[in-house]
Order: C-alpha cells, then sequence, then structure tokens
C-alpha cells in the first residue's frame, strides 16, 4: 500500500482567520486579509480548472472554482495552528510538529554577530545583508558579485538566509559549504529555518538556476516521518520535501528540476513496488510565479498540474491514495513579494470513494495522523485521522 501526497506549493484557498496579523504596514494595514490564491488567480486569468473540479475543487468553502454535481474525490481545507506562513512552518505541521513560537525572520538583515561569524567562516566579505527579491538582489549585486567575488547574502518576510552565487565563479559545491557553514551559525539565538543556495548565470539581470538550489533546514522536532521510518515503511521524498526536514526520515530522496520532472518522478514511483508514503512538492507556483506576482504564470502552472491529473490518478492502486496539499498561500495578485496567510489546500482520492466533504479541518497535521492511520502505523502526535470517511 502507498499513500501519495503532493504539496502544490502556495496553491492557497483563502484567508485564514488571523491572517490580519501576517503582512501588515502603514499601507496595509489588515495584512493578509481577502488574499484568495486560487480565486484570484482564476479571477483574473479566466483559466479553468476541469480535472481538479471533479475531483472537488470547486466544492471546497470559498472556492470559486466550478461545482461539478458529483466530485469523484474527497475535498476540505486546513487550518494552520502554526503563527507562520512559509515553507518550513507548514511543512511541519503536516508532519505533526506545531510550532508554539514562530521562526525567526530579520527584516533589517542578519546582525553583526552573525555576518561577522559568516564572513571568517567563508574567509570573504558578503554583499547586500537585507531583504530583498530573489530576482531583484542579483539584478542589482550580481555585477559587483562576479567583480569582487563576495556572495550576496539576503532575506525575506520568511526566516531564511539565502546566498547567491554565479555559477561560472563560484562552484556549486563550494556554494554549498557557504551554506552549511551558515547552517552551523545560525542555531540558537539565531537560530533561522532554513539555508538557502540560490546560483544563478548568464550576464545582467541574470537568471537564477532552480535546479541546482538546496535547501539547508533546522533539524525539526520529532515527527510522523520518524514514525514512519521506524516502522521500516518506505518514505519517499520528492522534490525539496527531504531538504525542508533536513533529510531525516526518509529512506530515498529524489531530486527534482521543476514541476513537470517531479510529477514524472512521483509516477514513476507510484508504479513502483513501495510500500508506505511518497512526499512530493512541487515549488513552481511559488518559486516561479507566487512571489514575482506573475498571475499567467501562476495560472498556466495550475493548467498544467490539471491536464496531468488524470495520469496521477491512474496511478493509484485499488488500496492506495492520492493527497493533495498547500503549505501557505502566495497570492499573485496580492501586494509585495511574500507569502499570503491562507487555508491548506485539502484534496484526496482513493478509487470508488465518491464525494466526501472533510470540511475544515483544525490543523494541517490531519495529513500525519491520516497518513499514520492509513499504513497502518500509530500516531499519538498532533492532529486528527480523516482515512475512515475515506473507507
Amino acid at each position: 500500500m502507498k499513500i501519495t501526497v503532493i504539496v502544490l506549493d502556495s496553491v492557497g484557498v483563502g484567508a485564514l482567520p488571523d491572517a490580519n496579523e501576517f503582512g501588515a504596514s502603514d499601507a496595509h494595514p489588515h495584512g493578509d486579509v481577502g488574499s484568495h490564491t486560487v480565486n484570484h488567480t482564476l479571477e483574473r486569468s479566466g483559466v479553468q480548472l476541469p480535472n481538479l473540479e471533479r475531483l472537488g475543487l470547486g466544492h471546497i468553502e470559498t472556492v470559486s472554482a466550478a461545482r461539478v454535481a458529483q466530485p469523484s474525490g474527497a475535498y476540505g481545507r486546513m487550518l494552520e495552528v502554526s503563527k507562520g506562513k512559509d515553507t518550513s512552518t507548514g511543512h511541519w505541521e503536516f508532519m505533526g510538529i506545531q510550532l508554539e513560537h514562530p521562526f525567526q525572520t530579520f527584516a533589517n538583515g542578519f546582525p553583526p554577530a552573525v555576518m561577522d561569524a559568516f564572513s571568517a567562516a567563508i574567509g570573504r566579505e558578503w554583499l547586500c545583508n537585507a531583504p530583498y527579491s530573489g530576482t531583484d538582489v542579483i539584478r542589482d549585486f550580481g555585477q559587483i558579485h562576479l567583480e569582487t567575488g563576495k556572495p550576496i547574502v539576503y532575506t525575506s518576510a520568511d526566516s531564511v538566509f539565502q546566498i547567491a552565487a554565479h555559477i561560472d565563479l563560484i562552484p556549486l559545491e563550494t556554494l554549498y559549504g557557504w551554506c552549511k557553514a551558515a547552517r552551523d551559525i545560525l542555531q540558537g539565538e539565531y537560530a533561522t529555518a532554513r539555508v538557502i543556495a540560490r546560483p544563478f548565470k548568464g550576464v545582467h539581470p541574470f537568471e537564477r538556476v532552480n535546479e541546482a538550489r538546496k535547501d539547508f533546514s533546522l533539524e525539526p522536532p520529532p515527527n510522523a516521518l520518524d514514525t514512519l521510518f521506524e516502522a521500516k515503511l518506505d518514505v519517499i521524498g520528492i522534490g525539496k520535501i527531504p531538504d525542508i526536514y533536513a533529510g531525516r526520515g526518509f529512506t530515498q530522496s529524489i531530486h527534482t528540476d521543476d514541476n513537470a520532472d517531479g510529477i514524472a518522478k512521483t509516477l514513476e514511483v507510484m508504479r513502483s513496488d513501495v510500500h508506505g508514503l511518497i512526499f512530493t512538492n512541487l515549488v513552481d507556483f511559488d518559486a516561479k510565479y507566487g512571489h514575482r506576482r506573475d498571475v499567467a504564470g501562476y495560472a498556466r502552472a495550475l493548467v498544467e498540474f490539471d491536464a496531468a491529473l488524470p495520469e496521477l490518478l491512474g496511478a493509484v492502486g485499488s488500496d492506495d491514495a492520492l493527497i493533495l496539499i498547500s503549505d501557505h498561500g502566495n497570492d499573485p495578485t496580492w501586494f509585495g513579494s511574500d507569502h499570503t496567510r491562507e487555508h491548506g489546500l485539502l484534496l484526496m482520492y482513493r478509487p470508488g470513494i465518491g464525494s466526501v466533504s472533510l470540511g475544515t479541518r483544525a490543523t494541517f497535521a490531519d495529513i500525519a495522523a491520516t497518513v499514520c492511520a492509513a499504513l497502518g502505523v500509530k500516531w499519538d502526535g498532533h492532529g486528527s485521522s480523516f482515512w475512515e470517511l475515506l473507507k
């Protein structure tokens, strides 16, 4: 038996009740209130998602996609208990970790104690050290980087320490080594959720090499992945999933270049002799289009996934299940360039179950409880299983 969980990264389905606490400023005093990644993308682009709609997308509360008469899957949305709207917070809660306090962020850049230690570790100075858009920062600092060899360090509204370097100047292994040095520094008082290698190429304004991106995460607390691993089940991470959990709890890690590659590799594993969890992240929605506020690109990525969905459904065995979820929003019509605090998407397919409403789940951790229940593994952590509704 296998359970396949695919994270449609940032495909949120409407602002959470506490969205006013996120993204607020003098210019936008209500923060993320009113954000809705799916609705606004569909409304602005005019695209249709017939296969997701057949699964039940339009039956999710507040989603304005077409409502088919009889969905073929289970549908709902999820509340996020942890106080964050970033990759690590969302993914960790999927596996049963509810954070009491949000990850630390650095709105004014990293303090001298961090940057001095980083310079000493890599043997050179750095550029920038401020919140920045990933494409803008290489446009503005890329040429200076090429002239000086200094890495570009930047952050965002998330808890991230990002290091950009040109692949023709700095070998990838050197860049990854710098990230490991930063990971060792960013612990304790300066604990940061992720250190991210951001290689780029070409000439001004430059282009990011997304397939060579690499995340170095904080070590997570014990979670459902550990439970499944200890039960000697297959736990296969596809895309950036293993990086988010510091590589712990996986029997196999599979790199992907983009959404299409992630779907292809997920299908390959789904069709193999696996017993356990297949856990995939499709990051293009977020990294390529959400942060860049590219509505047309976001809509195109949704259409491409929708077109691939029938093949994914066809690869679900008679005793298996496919779960589609999202870790936060990134409304491409919204102000700024940061994530939006939204409900998580929840769609699920099992052959023969028909239409099932899963309602609004109390926590992302219901995914951990459900996966463990489906695979017959005892789970004592956060979350409530909805597996019994799908038999």
